[in-house]
């Protein structure tokens, strides 16, 4: 860990500089670690098991929660910094652009970071209150007739599309399938955890995952043939306070020329939906 002086060497090459630029680069650094750990771990030597083993959880905690004077946790749907002396609210979960504890965990990481730099506490809010997620990860879109929409197109395997699942803050009508990599579907059919309303499925593995989720009791299956039925389907069938998300689970080969492309598509979509 730096000492005292250099973290005031590093204060001093700041100043002068937009106090917002610390926390934007804090955020970006955050996100883009957790990111990369989210990435199927292919062979020991992968960049995600190397990053996992240069960040593991206690040594992020350490960090950011200093157990004599300081530290940042999370209380309800409330962020709090704590200087030892007082606890201070920071932010609520509601007034960020993200979802998922492991977002909250990765702004609080951010927090603490920019606190250490000197970054003042209403210019983290301000910064907080504009930041998006990562393009195609758990990415907010827009909100028609009370329904939200979200792009989580970079779930093209289950583990990572898990993750979308336990974002989600309310009742969802979720698109999964796509190109067939040979995945076993079986813990994210489990990870729905009652928050699933409908799984609307396409591409290749449709009727492999429509098996898997009767075989785990989930009937609330539709099979659509192209990706417009599908957001179609799940558009006529939600209702206000409901959610919509793509999280496919699957790789989009075949049907787009990547992820990328497949989340373009979908955003452009429903933003064009009528009211």
């Amino acid at each position: 860990y730096a000492s005292r002086e250099d973290v005031e060497d590093t204060r001093a090459i700041g100043y002068g500089v937009n106090p917002a630029v610390w926390i934007v680069l804090a955020l970006a650094v955050v996100f883009a670690v957790a990111a990369a750990l989210l990435q199927p771990k292919s062979t020991p030597e992968s960049e995600a098991e190397r990053l996992a083993e240069a960040f593991p959880s206690d040594r992020l905690e350490r960090a950011f929660r200093d157990e004599k004077y300081q530290g940042l946790y999370l209380d309800g749907e409330d962020i709090f910094y704590a200087d030892g002396t007082t606890d201070t609210k920071v932010i609520n979960v509601n007034e960020l652009n993200i979802l998922g504890k492991h977002n909250y965990e990765n702004v609080m990481a951010a927090v603490g970071m920019s606190v250490s730099f000197g970054v003042p506490m209403d210019k983290i809010v301000e910064v907080l209150k504009r930041f998006q997620a990562v393009e195609h990860r758990i990415e907010y879109v827009t909100e028609k007739r009370g329904v939200k929409f979200y792009n989580d197109s970079k779930g093209t395997n289950p583990d990572a599309a898990i993750q979308g699942i336990r974002a989600m803050n309310r009742p969802t009508l979720l698109i999964g399938g796509g190109y067939d990599k040979q995945s076993e579907y079986d813990e994210w059919i489990e990870s729905f955890d009652g928050k699933v309303k409908k799984l609307v499925l396409i591409g290749q593995t449709k009727e492999k995952i429509a098996e898997c989720a009767k075989k785990h009791g989930f009937e609330d299956v539709i099979l659509c043939d192209t990706f417009e039925e599908a957001i179609d389907t799940c558009y006529a069938n939600a209702v206000s306070g409901d959610a919509v998300l793509l999280s496919p689970a699957c790789a989009s080969w075949g049907m787009f020329a990547n992820y990328e492309e497949r989340g373009r598509i979908f955003k452009e979509y429903v933003r064009n939906l009528a009211e």
